[in-house]
């Protein structure tokens, strides 16, 4: 496995907490809605919004501080036979819905804010499994990564 720097060894943990974070206010956030509880929900859409911030500014530091110092900018898969393809069906989709989810997670918020609420409740039937599934997939890497086929 690629060596990191020690300086930088913690983000990894740091941006799956963040993930994880993000899974569950979304999940008990949108079980607030469906429950009424529009305060609720929103107060909690909102926290996830920021820890999923929180772990895009925490992931981008994190590479680009590995290729300012000299390295990939990644760590690199170590495991063999059936879980390489399985890691990686799941970091392609992961990362081609991280993509998708960022403009779709801003109109999505800011119709709920706006109380534009049928607009909202439209893209949010595609906003909520997409944010939920990348969320959960990037908890699912780290440990694919870091613990269950590390070097």
């Amino acid at each position: 496995m690629t060596q990191v720097p020690e300086q930088y060894a913690i983000f990894p943990v740091i941006n799956a907490t963040l993930n994880g974070a993000s899974a569950v206010l979304l999940y008990v956030g949108r079980g607030f809605i469906k429950r009424g509880k529009k305060a609720t929900h929103r107060n909690f859409m909102i926290a996830a919004f920021i820890s999923s911030i929180l772990f895009l500014t925490s992931y981008l530091y994190y590479h680009i501080s590995l290729r300012l110092h000299g390295g990939s900018g990644s760590v690199h898969f170590q495991g063999q036979g059936w879980a390489r393809p399985v890691y990686f069906t799941i970091l392609i989709s992961h990362t081609i819905l991280a993509v998708v989810i960022v403009p779709l997670v801003i109109i999505t918020l800011s119709r709920g804010l706006s109380s534009k609420y049928d607009k909202h409740r439209a893209i949010a039937r595609w906003t909520y499994p997409l944010w939920l599934y990348v969320s959960v997939t990037g908890v699912v890497i780290y440990f694919m990564l870091y613990h269950l086929f590390a070097g």
